[in-house]
């Protein structure tokens, strides 16, 4: 099955008309019922064959069509919203583009209304605005940026060997352009050359280990060879590389679930909330069952680590010098925890009376993997912000945890 492939990086949105495996098409979005006994419109049943092929130029029109025929087909209206986003891959003019991603995202929202649970339509309506604006240049140099385009639309029109010529024109001129080597790995994914396929998704790695889409690329090249093991570690560092990306959570879960793999988290409930308001006050919330008795010390536990969270405003200034707006970070919580389970262990013996969460968090402590949980497990718009920095000293902290924690089920199995 033949589905654009979406990936958003610091801002700026692409959408890739590419092939996509079985394999990450079930994370992101039902398949388009190409037969279906109760709707078998001839045009219906030509656009999505057209759409499987990969020829998008010509199953456009037809999907426009179906779409404002039946405006409640929830397949095709989505369909058409992802395919007209996608136009601004190739259309050169730049109010054309504004004009597709802008129908398109309005599809998107209509087919959400439907019914649509797409991972692949949630993530493209979190980066198109509501006017279609953007940047969708693939390079500030325009001959690299046509080479590009006239790549994608070839593409779009299933014209692979075209499209080839001039992701490789554009990679001649630019080495530097991931996407350039990204789609010279899919035009020969699409061909079925796997080896090939692999050869340029490492390419793109290369040029940047930090983006994940062609760690996913990647991985599904090695499932449409039968390697799974191999598969399943290009996942993960899909998935170590942007934790936060849809899709490529989607990527690592579906390989989990074709590998009968349990993905998630260690279970940890945090009784203690802090919450900072705009005059400057803080206010520290914390559940009162936590505070009973035969939980040994969990209650003054938490409570300390509720305390240190609610005083760390000065904390941050020193620990954060060149920003001047204070935030929850990932040293505050890893510091509050700290401190709870150091208050937890002055009770010896209190192993079976103790808060589970407590002991999850100890145990983590203990192997150094405590920052990779809370960047990846309980994260907010604060912590999200230190990622990027930890990534570049502990990326093996984070495969550690990913294989420890997360394909255990959260450490259950």
């Amino acid at each position: 099955m033949h589905q654009p492939r979406y990936f958003n990086r610091n801002g700026i949105c692409f959408l890739k008309l590419l092939s996509l495996s079985l394999l990450t098409l079930l994370a992101l979005a039902q398949a388009p019922v190409i037969a279906n006994a109760a709707q078998d419109d001839a045009d219906r049943r030509r656009a999505f064959q057209l759409y499987k092929d990969g020829k998008y130029t010509d199953a456009l029109p037809i999907f426009e069509k179906l779409a404002a025929a039946n405006p409640s087909d929830r397949e095709v209206v989505e369909t058409f919203g992802v395919m007209l986003v996608g136009q601004a891959a190739y259309l050169k003019d730049e109010a054309a583009r504004k004009d597709a991603r802008k129908r398109g995202r309005e599809m998107l929202l209509k087919a959400q209304q439907l019914g649509s649970e797409s991972d692949l339509v949630k993530a493209m309506l979190a980066s198109v605005p509501p006017d279609g604006g953007g940047d969708t240049s693939f390079s500030p140099k325009a001959e690299v940026d046509e080479a590009m385009r006239e790549g994608e639309a070839a593409f779009a029109k299933g014209d692979l060997p075209k499209a080839l010529e001039f992701y490789q024109r554009a990679l001649l001129l630019d080495p530097k352009l991931y996407e350039a080597a990204l789609f010279i790995g899919d035009v020969y994914f699409k061909s079925a050359e796997q080896r090939k396929a692999g050869e340029w998704f490492a390419k793109a790695v290369e040029i940047d280990p930090d983006r994940e889409t062609a760690y996913r690329y990647w991985g599904d090249s090695l499932m449409k060879q039968g390697r799974v093991t191999d598969a399943g570690n290009k996942f993960i560092e899909a998935y170590i590389a942007e934790p936060y990306n849809r899709l490529a959570q989607s990527g690592l879960a579906t390989w989990g679930q074709r590998v009968n793999i349990p993905v998630g988290h260690p279970r940890v409930n945090i009784p203690a909330n802090v919450t900072s308001k705009q005059d400057g006050h803080t206010t520290l919330t914390i559940d009162p069952k936590t505070l009973d008795d035969k939980k040994g010390n969990s209650g003054a536990a938490w409570m300390t680590y509720g305390l240190i969270r609610a005083g760390w405003k000065d904390q941050f200034a020193k620990q954060y010098p060149n920003e001047t707006t204070y935030r929850h970070s990932l040293k505050e919580e890893t510091a509050a925890m700290r401190a709870a389970i150091k208050i937890l262990g002055e009770k010896k013996g209190d192993d079976q009376t103790a808060d589970p969460s407590l002991l999850i968090i100890s145990k983590l402590d203990k192997e150094g993997l405590l920052e990779s949980f809370i960047l990846l497990a309980i994260p907010d718009r604060g912590i999200i912000q230190d990622f990027a920095v930890y990534r570049k000293t502990n990326i093996d902290n984070l495969r550690k945890y990913v294989n420890q924690y997360v394909l255990t089920g959260g450490g259950t199995k």
